[in-house]
């Protein structure tokens, strides 16, 4: 009773109660003005995305907590700040049914936080959220808050992940994404802000309280400590106050020697909130039941654990979780504590709807040419990327003079590789350097056209098989140095052995071999002439006399001559097949049916004019496009080789050839481009889809013998093997989970190797003035010939006058379709009998039979050959070249009934030879795709670099 009396008698006491009160209104005090201090306070979020891979465990998130409290204060600036001390948020949310993680934290901070994290999670990817995911419109009918506090002592620990078997995160993650209605979210903060360590001594006084058995040890406040001490020392006897042995309970000595072990490390006050936004006050008591119950794994017997507080359904308190608000002190829990309850997820997690990191970033090299915006540098950049690494984005590209250790580009469709040729090729442009573009959609070449300038309308040459009615001549049995026919020969028979590869055999590359050899050394060679050289006797003849090797004359004079009928039909036939698949096809044949080329390879490259190639494979047809574009590589090939008449090789002006899906065009010659092309100025840019398209001798070159590789998002197939060449920095996963238009290269900097790192593609800017439809008709008017006249000349050039032979019926194999087109010369009028077809006048003809004595006798009616019409004249015709008056003298008159049938159905005039396909399969002239389409032009006026965007002004989108 005179306890009792004594207290109240205290407690009525004005210098008690009154100090108390100013207490209290200046802890009040203090509060509002951390509340106005933190609205004024500029902050970020901070989105962190995990790479899937990420194998950190729990221990990284400890040393992370251990260096953000680094931000606490010293006293004397809490005195300068009024006592307020910047705190941080980490968060997991699930809005629209995806789990992302954030930080929040003051801007002053950013750079801080951002250090600390990556330095213990160097694979992750942060960057500032565009806009707050609280901030949003909130649309929902019922908003639950609550707050998770501590059920014991503060001092007390709550169980670690050193306790856990599995990811205690994975409990939370896994019921954030239950959430059945993807409208519904919930929110997960968890506020931390450093204390001093004097935390400690809090702890160690109350361990000995516990020790000593005290009353009021663990049911008051820290703060409230030395009032319940004062009231003890005023109720307690004197001898009270001696010292005591008092025997702990085993429950006791646990809880000291982990009290003891917690206060030992870094300490935060922490504030967890959790809101669940929904539209059923049901489900929100359940979800918010879930969500508290993931928390309490964390409980621990004897120790401490989590309970649900302040729980309310009012709408306003959702803005203290919006503001980030942390006025009181919440609780303490250690940095191992709070690694538990935040870390980020790694390999073990399994949760579906985390929003994983696609892609993996790694540093940029020192060395990386980067754009600074002065003239003199960046002239000397090709610029295509973006750095990507930790929020830092600087426009680069490749040096000019790397280029010429050629560049590789793999990835799958969509990913961004067409793109990337673009800012290569648009570099060109906007360097006034020489170029080449084999395509084999088309898209990469219309749109590359787009960007040319006026300027520069007369270097282009534009070349599109499916413009049918304006065929532009190209003969790759054209020869223009007497010293590159065996390669053109074995050039020709590699392209056509890759086509074929399947059905190919070595008696058919043997006999094909002798029949090339052959023709090149006839004046005015082409593809066409390979089915003549095999069936039309008079033909081989006049062939083999200009022939000079010896070697192949023996092979056309002995061995083949001595072959039996039977023998050479069976021998030539597959020849016929696989010539005969590509010649017999109107559109290819008026191109390669011509005797000179439109243009000059050579002297494109030595002038740097521009050569862009539209082998769209939906409009020619994917073998028609495969040969051509082979023939092309080839001939570029041959081109650039022959620039060895230049002596000095800084004279040889860098020449760039990019090929899209190039392994289709690619033979076991490509090794040799890749390996030898630097030395004579040609720079490959390449790019495919797989590395399996590609033949072994193929990707082995490419492998060994390109500077830099760049790789897309490739399949599962491919990382394995291109993982070798982004190592270390790159592993298997992180060449399949990129996003489009992001990287990983392997790029040579002023002559060397870099280490790999990652970037994304520079956005292509808009062409201020497009000329597309003007270039795409100069070209025409200065490399093509309308369709009727290449016809003429080629049904002129190949007319078998008086040595006709039948024409291969549907349904015929080839053997037997080669038996019927072999002309023997003294064969019988059986065989070589021909139907006259009735004159454009109408009077009907007799059939008759064409014997060997009439075909002679008609042969001597023709003196001379006909001349070739005067509009086949190429555009740029080739040297060296011997007159074309070499058409032989025992040629039949030209018939004036295949002259009007030429007129009425100029498709089906071709000899039948050329067509031991079913004559029905070629198609009628009207079928035949339809030219581009005129665009209307811009304005014109004279501009050179101004009339492209300056590569400095690239930006991401």
């Amino acid at each position: 009773m005179a306890f009792f009396t004594t207290f109240f008698t205290i407690i009525l006491q004005w210098y008690v109660w009154v100090p108390v009160v100013i207490l209290l209104g200046y802890l009040t005090w203090r509060n509002n003005r951390q509340v106005d201090v933190l609205r004024e306070v500029e902050s970020e979020l901070l989105i962190l995305e995990i790479p899937r891979a990420n194998d950190k465990s729990e221990l990284a998130a400890e040393q992370m907590f251990a260096s953000l409290h680094g931000i606490l204060r010293d006293a004397r600036e809490l005195k300068i700040n009024d006592g307020y001390q910047e705190h941080l948020s980490f968060e997991i949310a699930s809005v629209g049914g995806q789990i992302q993680f954030y930080v929040w934290t003051p801007r002053a901070l950013r750079n801080f936080v951002e250090s600390q994290i990556y330095s213990q999670y160097p694979t992750v990817q942060i960057r500032t959220a565009t806009a707050d995911y609280t901030a949003h419109e909130q649309q929902h009918n019922v908003v639950y808050t609550a707050e998770v506090v501590l059920a014991e002592s503060e001092f007390l620990p709550i169980k670690t992940f050193q306790s856990f078997e599995v990811d205690p995160l994975a409990g939370i993650t896994g019921t954030l994404a239950k959430l059945e209605d993807t409208d519904d979210e919930i929110w997960i903060q968890i506020l931390v802000r450093p204390v001093a360590d004097d935390w400690h001594k809090a702890s160690d006084a109350w361990v000995k309280r516990v020790r000593g058995g005290g009353f009021f040890g663990e049911a008051f406040h820290p703060k409230a400590r030395w009032f319940s001490q004062f009231l003890m020392a005023l109720w307690q006897p004197p001898e009270g106050n001696m010292t005591t042995v008092t025997e702990l309970s085993d429950r006791d000595k646990t809880r000291i020697a982990e009290a003891e072990k917690k206060a030992a490390k870094l300490g935060y006050q922490v504030k967890i909130r959790v809101a669940y936004l929904g539209d059923s006050t049901t489900d929100a008591r359940l979800r918010m039941q879930a969500i508290i119950g993931t928390f309490k794994q964390y409980n621990s017997t004897n120790l401490n654990g989590f309970t649900m507080s302040h729980d309310s359904f009012r709408k306003e308190d959702l803005n203290r979780y919006k503001l980030r608000l942390f006025a009181d002190r919440g609780f303490l829990l250690n940095i191992e504590e709070m690694a538990s309850v935040f870390h980020l997820p790694h390999t073990n997690v399994e949760t579906p709807n985390i929003v994983w990191a696609s892609n993996k970033t790694a540093e940029p090299p020192n060395r990386l040419p980067v754009l600074t915006g002065h003239a003199a540098d960046d002239e000397k950049i090709s610029a295509f990327g973006l750095t990507n690494f930790r929020g830092i984005n600087h426009q680069f590209g490749m040096l000019r003079s790397d280029r010429s250790r050629h560049v590789y580009i793999i990835g799958q469709t969509g990913a961004g590789k067409s793109g990337l040729l673009e800012l290569f090729a648009l570099s060109d442009i906007y360097h006034n350097q020489g170029y080449a573009i084999i395509d084999p959609h088309g898209d990469f070449a219309i749109e590359n056209m787009k960007f040319i300038p006026e300027a520069r309308l007369d270097d282009v040459v534009y070349f599109n098989p499916a413009d049918v009615e304006h065929p532009i001549g190209f003969n790759p049995l054209e020869v223009t140095n007497p010293a590159q026919k065996s390669t053109i020969s074995s050039e020709v028979i590699g392209v056509l052995k890759r086509m074929f590869g399947d059905s190919w055999g070595p008696r058919l590359e043997y006999i094909l071999r002798y029949t090339i050899l052959a023709l090149l050394d006839r004046p005015e060679p082409t593809m066409l002439d390979i089915t003549r050289m095999l069936t039309d006797k008079k033909f081989r003849k006049e062939t083999i006399g200009y022939c000079n090797d010896v070697v192949v004359r023996q092979f056309w004079n002995v061995e083949f001559a001595s072959w039996s009928e039977k023998f050479q039909t069976e021998a030539i036939a597959p020849v016929l097949n696989k010539v005969g698949a590509f010649t017999a096809n109107p559109i290819i044949r008026n191109i390669i049916g011509q005797t000179h080329s439109s243009f000059n390879i050579r002297q494109i490259m030595d002038e740097g004019k521009i050569l862009v190639v539209n082998l769209s494979k939906g409009l020619i047809g994917e073998d028609n496009a495969g040969i051509l574009g082979s023939f092309l590589v080839t001939k570029i090939q041959l081109a650039a080789m022959s620039r060895s008449d230049i002596l000095d090789i800084h004279d040889r002006r860098p020449f760039y050839l990019y090929v899209d899906e190039f392994q289709n065009f690619a033979t076991d010659s490509f090794a040799t481009i890749l390996s030898e092309a630097r030395k004579y100025g040609l720079n490959l840019t390449v790019a495919n889809q797989y590395i399996s398209q590609m033949e072994p001798t193929v990707r082995d070159a490419v492998f060994g013998n390109v500077g830099t590789m760049i790789s897309f998002r490739v399949s599962p197939d491919d990382s394995p093997i291109l993982a070798k060449q982004f190592e270390p920095q790159f592993e298997e996963n992180d060449l399949t989970q990129m996003h489009n238009r992001n990287f990983i290269i392997n790029m040579v900097i002023n002559g060397e190797k870099a280490p790999a790192f990652s970037a994304t593609t520079l956005n292509l800017p808009e062409a201020k003035r497009s000329h597309l439809s003007r270039i795409i008709e100069h070209s025409r008017e200065l490399y093509s010939q309308s369709r009727q006249t290449v016809e003429d000349t080629i049904n002129e050039r190949i007319h078998p006058g008086s040595t006709g032979v039948s024409v291969t019926l549907a349904g015929q194999t080839g053997t037997s379709a080669a038996s019927s087109a072999t002309t023997t010369g003294e064969g019988t009028a059986k065989r070589r009998r021909r139907r006259r077809r009735k004159p454009a006048g109408g009077e009907a003809r007799d059939e008759q039979a064409t014997t060997g004595q009439s075909s002679a006798q008609s042969s001597k009616q023709v003196k001379k050959p006909v001349a070739p019409s005067k509009a086949a004249k190429p555009a740029t015709p080739s040297p060296g070249k011997k007159p074309a008056s070499t058409t032989p003298k025992s040629a039949a008159p030209r018939d004036p009934s295949l002259l009007s049938i030429q007129h009425a159905k100029p498709r089906t005039t071709i000899p039948a030879q050329l067509l031991h396909h079913q004559p029905h399969t070629v198609q009628p002239q009207s079928d035949g795709p339809v030219p581009l389409a005129k665009q209307p032009d811009s304005a014109t006026s004279a501009h050179t670099h101004d009339e492209l965007d300056d590569p400095t002004f690239f930006a991401l989108r």
